[in-house]
């Protein structure tokens, strides 16, 4: 008697729904920040980001957009 491997995917899915009935929706999310903290220091390089686009330029991908 054998048993189907589950993809990454269906598994990933699996888990979500135990950890979501088990733990509640808030302290799921709460889990699951702890194994994706990112990287990198995001305000420094907002800051970096920010310097190179003008007021004028915001301004322009706006109109583009409405277009």
């Amino acid at each position: 008697m054998g048993t189907k491997a589950k993809t990454p995917n269906e598994i990933r899915k699996e888990g979500i729904k135990i950890l979501s009935r088990e733990l509640g929706p808030t302290e799921m999310v709460e889990f699951l920040q702890q194994y994706d903290m990112g990287e990198g220091n995001y305000t420094k390089e907002r800051h970096k980001w920010l310097e190179q686009v003008s007021v004028k330029d915001i301004k322009e991908e706006l109109r583009k957009l409405k277009e």
